[in-house]
């Protein structure tokens, strides 16, 4: 696990600090106490990340929980009965796991996969820029188009011309041209420069320049704009910040509804965030899904039994960690005890880290993921790549994860089905012979009810007095509606003087009366 680990350690370091205001700012945005989304971020890493056959997966809690959870506290009438529904969640998991679930997310085209990553990005970017600007009163790590305090993605930033910090401006712009500098020009000037990573030196750029402005009325970052990791005045007081499930309300149905859609949309998440970043991967590896849902399943059970959030692989994360050089899984479980060691030891200097610089830090990983050159790609690609890949984009920018997936994923069974139509059989018109015209006609390997309409409407156009010869020597499968069709048809042919002639691999007929006599009774297997 540390054969890599001069890659992992400085990737590990980047991961933290892309982490850390993530796991806060979900907790704000679900309801929840603070120390929650520390506790999954720590588990997440940890745990997960041990357990996980996912090479450069990061896991912690995710942005497109926030809602449920948030609902689900209240529903269930407090934070410790919600925790009951977070570990009954992560056992759905585990047995999603050993019922081998995890095939489900081969089933997203590779065109809304490549849109979510892209989607992603872009609302990173969005998402980022009032923090940058040093404005933004919303609860960091909201990645809905809608958010909690009644705006949107660009209300908000059109609001933020309004309200420019100084200080926390002109410390990201400096975090931004080191993270350029180091990523075009250093990084490839000497070894030190790989293993000191450029967020890590914008980071200690932000604390010098928030401590050395701190009493400057003009230059000082406000501390709403700053880090809040809670502080514990002793071990007392941090021992107090876990919850723990209470289950006596484990009979509840609304507890059970609520384990059954954190369990789905949990995995779901996480079944995707695994299939982009194996695509990500520069060695292209693959993860065993179902090995993820059992690792998956176990982080929640442990989450919850000591007060955490509901935990996902997080793409954010990951992508942070594949592009900063992370090789193998130690770069999720080192930024798990980076998690765990900085709340524990040094809470106050994390509370002095500008959140305008992490800004720039996130711009960087969402320009990486939604770089212009490929929406060109995709478009070169085709209309059948481009339309699912754009809808899922647009639809992730303008509502949420979720749908924006669930919109791409539509769209893309819409293009496989108007593909399935024209793709059903090719037609060859031949010269006269004999006084009528020579049709041929042969199927696809699968022709399914998907297809009754091009076939149906091929057959309808036929000239009266011709001769049809149909071809199904090729097809694998046929389905009974389409031999019903031709059932229909033979009928029709007699009054419109059309000669039939069948061919398959077990021999020819003329006019056959009944086609499913002709497949043996057998009408799915040709």
């Amino acid at each position: 696990m540390f054969k890599y680990i001069k890659n992992d350690l400085p990737a590990s370091i980047v991961v933290f600090f892309v982490a850390l205001p993530l796991c806060l700012g979900i907790a704000l945005a679900s309801g929840a106490p603070l120390f929650s989304g520390l506790i999954a971020g720590i588990i997440g890493g940890i745990v997960v990340g041990s357990l996980s056959g996912s090479h450069i997966g990061v896991s912690g809690p995710a942005a497109g929980l926030a809602a449920i959870v948030l609902t689900a506290i209240g529903a269930l009438g407090g934070y410790e009965n919600f925790l009951v529904a977070v570990v009954l969640g992560g056992i759905i998991q585990v047995v999603f796991g050993v019922l081998k679930a995890g095939i489900i997310g081969y089933y997203f085209p590779s065109s809304v996969i490549k849109g979510m990553l892209t989607g992603i990005g872009i609302i990173i970017i969005l998402k980022q820029i009032p923090h940058f600007f040093g404005y933004d009163p919303d609860p960091e790590g909201d990645f809905a188009f809608f958010q909690v305090d009644g705006k949107n993605t660009f209300s908000e930033i059109f609001e933020t011309i309004n309200n420019i910090s100084p200080g926390a401006t002109i410390v990201a712009l400096i975090g931004l041209a080191i993270l350029i500098l180091w990523d075009r020009v250093l990084s490839k000037k000497g070894k030190i420069f790989q293993l000191v990573q450029g967020p890590l030196v914008a980071v200690v750029v932000g604390i010098i320049f928030f401590v050395l402005t701190k009493n400057n009325d003009t230059l000082a970052i406000s501390a709403n704009h700053l880090v809040s990791v809670p502080i514990p005045e002793d071990a007392e007081s941090f021992i107090a910040q876990f919850s723990f499930p209470n289950f006596s309300v484990i009979g509840s149905p609304e507890i059970w509804i609520t384990a059954f859609t954190i369990a789905l949309v949990a995995s779901l998440e996480t079944l995707l965030c695994v299939e982009a970043t194996d695509k990500l991967d520069p060695d292209k590896r693959v993860t065993p899904t179902n090995r993820e849902l059992l690792a998956q399943g176990t982080g929640n059970v442990i989450s919850g039994m000591i007060g955490g959030l509901p935990i996902t692989q997080v793409i954010v994360r990951s992508s942070a960690n594949i592009q900063s050089g992370g090789k193998s899984k130690a770069s999720a479980i080192i930024h798990g005890f980076f998690l765990l060691i900085s709340v524990i030891l040094i809470p106050r200097l994390l509370n002095m880290i500008p959140l305008s610089v992490l800004a720039a830090i996130l711009f960087i990983v969402g320009y990486k993921l939604a770089k212009p050159a490929l929406f060109k790609k995709m478009y070169d690609m085709g209309w059948k790549q481009f339309i699912p890949f754009t809808v899922t984009v647009l639809g992730i920018v303008f509502t949420d994860l979720l749908i924006g997936i669930g919109l791409g994923l539509a769209v893309g069974i819409v293009v496989i089905l108007i593909k399935s139509y024209q793709n059903s059989h090719f037609l060859h018109i031949e010269d006269k012979s004999n006084g009528k015209h020579k049709i041929k006609m042969t199927l696809a390997e699968e022709v399914t009810f998907f297809n009754k309409g091009a076939i149906l409407k091929e057959l309808d156009s036929l000239p009266e007095d011709s001769y049809l010869e149909l071809d199904v020597r090729k097809t694998r499968y046929l389905d009974n509606d389409i031999i019903e069709i031709l059932e229909d048809f033979s009928e029709k042919a007699k009054n419109r003087n059309i000669d039939i002639k069948l061919i398959s691999q077990r021999g020819e007929v003329e006019n056959p009366d009944s086609y499913i006599q002709f497949f043996k009774l057998r009408p799915k297997k040709v």
